[in-house]
């Protein structure tokens, strides 16, 4: 459904001193989602999770550079393609509640997300499905929770019909009922043929429903691993931020490393973990290294065995 190949952003800015500064955000991605498949990306703030989202929508700002591929449904992702079935073929569920339009009533602005169908029944519908009240659909954003309104940007993208669902920290603000709601319903979704990108910071979350997760780290896909291998000590995964990320969790061992990740104007030559990787060698410092296939995974790391 989705193919991610070589994707590379850059964005031209002026310094203080009026001197243009090309600035790399995401470098080299590869994804791949197929139909029927759930994929998580997860990273930590400032991997570029929501940048590859908004680089599949085609709703980056002036000044991004895209180089790279995005094919969809076999075919090319081309500006124009994006802007033709953007929120028909391909939806969005955004990760900021101020998506909503704020001088309009939330149930006409579901209302207006259905391609098929009868626009009334489909919203209410989904209103009844995440535990929304009939009298809801008349209220105004400002008199929702922040709950109500990421269910409510759920149901404006389930009712689109898109083949393609991408869910950019759907969870956040929702209690333990409706966050497994709205992941099963994605996992319903995709059983019946969507493909679903599931942005999340939840690796825990992720795990429960994703098919396959995706480390994001400094702009870059550092590994792609079956979420079986999110398990035990981590002894299954290929890469060691992947590693680091699963025994940071308060679940796991809640160990913390030395470093923080690196600003995109300040990346390092060779492999982006390279700084704060105890297993970094002198070859790791000098050039990235290629996404392979490692174990039935894809690692971007030389040492991965």
């Amino acid at each position: 459904m989705l193919e991610i190949t070589n994707l590379s952003i850059h964005f031209n800015r002026y310094d203080r001193r009026m001197r243009q500064v090309r600035t790399e955000t995401l470098h080299d991605v590869h994804l791949s989602i197929a139909a029927g498949e759930i994929v998580a990306v997860v990273g930590s703030s400032g991997s570029g999770k929501s940048l590859l989202a908004h680089a599949i929508l085609g709703i980056l700002p002036s000044n991004a550079q895209v180089t790279g591929g995005i094919q969809f449904k076999g075919e090319s992702l081309t500006p124009e393609r994006q802007k033709r079935i953007r929120g028909t073929e391909i939806s969005l569920i955004p990760q900021s509640v101020q998506y909503l339009d704020p001088l309009m009533r939330v149930g006409e602005q579901v209302q207006q997300s259905v391609r098929q169908g009868d626009p009334v029944e489909l919203q209410r519908k989904a209103f009844d499905k995440y535990n929304l009240a009939d009298y809801v659909a008349k209220w105004f954003p400002f008199q929702l929770s922040g709950g109500m309104s990421r269910k409510v940007l759920v149901s404006t993208a389930t009712v689109s019909g898109a083949k393609l669902l991408i869910a950019d920290e759907p969870t956040p603000g929702l209690d333990v009922v409706a966050m497994k709601e709205t992941l099963d319903r994605f996992r319903k979704l995709a059983e019946g043929g969507c493909a679903v990108m599931l942005i999340t910071h939840d690796i825990e979350a992720a795990i429960t429903v994703a098919d396959k997760i995706a480390v994001l780290y400094a702009g870059t896909v550092v590994e792609i691993a079956h979420r079986s291998d999110f398990a035990g000590d981590g002894e299954m995964l290929r890469h060691p931020y992947s590693k680091a990320l699963w025994r940071a969790l308060p679940s796991q061992q809640f160990t913390a490393i030395p470093g923080s990740q690196p600003l995109p104007q300040a990346l390092p030559k060779g492999c982006v973990f390279a700084p704060r990787c105890s297993s970094a060698t002198k070859e790791c410092e000098e050039s990235p290294p290629e996404l392979r296939k490692v174990r039935n995974g894809e690692v971007r790391c030389s040492h991965a065995t």
